[in-house]
């Protein structure tokens, strides 16, 4: 049977069987939850505490196995995986970028090793990614036939997509979700800058030339969805607008929807001292990434352009 999607542009082809969720309580998890009930789509959660309702799965990528109740998974017609450590919420020290890589990794390995080794596996399973596979590309125009760039985390998301690899291999449509950033009206980039903005604190990081990919939430959702519905697509998508913005364009749409100048720079060498190798990789990189596969598979954007994106946001 087939349900129409929330925004009713992007028909889908898939039925309302139970999908697996990982990293159900994030802002991306619990908005596809949010979708996926719309759908009438029963949501399986997998948990790291101790399960309190018969809908959550408890597991643990790093136990043998790592999940116990495995046999509860038989016949999910999919499965999307968000877990990861926030890449924001600590400097990042050795310890941190263990920890960053290991939420990523090690998670995705022991899920797609679960999963390949079910009697009835799911179809599909979606992994997140990020546009910082690319690295810092300057101006350069980079789609899913893009080679991936250099650093932490870079290198941090091959390793991801690759340890996804057992799904695959077992005839499980993987799909790599590379994020840009997602702009959410109550979490992500949003909440940090719009206070700043505000108070007129705003402007833009280092030189403000870095190309910034980015999504809507709403976009993200729906190409989520819109990927679980589309046999054809496996292996990376890019999940960012078809228009990427410069971080000084971003940083004036973002004060003209809140009516605030925005003339207070973050100079480079400052975030620098202040935040270490997660400025250069996280802050001052550029990457041009735009959506190749969504778009040539059909997928429409209700935000494709800034401003409309951050007005939805900001309602």
């Amino acid at each position: 049977m087939t349900v129409p999607p929330a925004d009713g542009q992007n028909l889908p082809v898939a039925g309302p069987s139970a999908c697996l969720v990982s990293g159900a309580s994030g802002m991306l998890g619990a908005a596809i939850q949010h979708a996926l009930a719309a759908r009438a789509v029963p949501v399986l959660q997998l948990v790291r505490r101790t399960p309190s309702a018969p809908t959550e799965i408890l597991w643990d990528p790093a136990a043998l196995p790592a999940i116990p109740r495995a046999d509860a998974l038989e016949g999910c017609s999919a499965a999307i995986h968000l877990s990861g450590a926030n890449l924001a919420a600590h400097r990042w020290t050795a310890a941190y970028k263990r920890e960053i890589a290991s939420s990523r990794v090690d998670s995705t390995s022991a899920l797609a090793a679960a999963l390949a080794r079910l009697r009835r596996p799911p179809q599909a399973l979606l992994v997140a990614s990020a546009t910082g596979i690319y690295g810092n590309r300057g101006d350069e125009l980079l789609d899913e036939s893009s080679a991936p760039g250099s650093g932490f985390l870079a290198d941090l998301c091959r390793q991801w997509e690759d340890a996804a690899q057992p799904a695959a291999d077992a005839g499980i449509r993987v799909v790599h979700l590379r994020f840009g950033v997602v702009l959410s009206p109550g979490s992500g980039a949003l909440v940090r800058l719009v206070p700043l903005f505000r108070l007129g604190l705003g402007g833009p990081l280092g030189n403000g030339r870095q190309w910034m990919s980015w999504i809507s939430l709403a976009d993200a959702v729906a190409a989520m969805l819109f990927a679980l519905d589309t046999p054809s697509l496996a292996g990376p998508v890019n999940l960012t607008t078809p228009q990427p913005v410069t971080n000084a364009q971003f940083t004036r749409a973002l004060a003209r929807q809140l009516h605030r100048p925005a003339i207070l720079p973050a100079p480079g060498f400052a975030l620098r001292i202040a935040l270490g190798q997660m400025a250069d990789e996280a802050l001052l990189a550029s990457a041009r990434a735009v959506p190749a596969r969504l778009q040539s598979a059909g997928f429409r954007f209700t935000h494709p352009a800034i401003d409309q994106a951050l007005a939805a946001a900001l309602q």
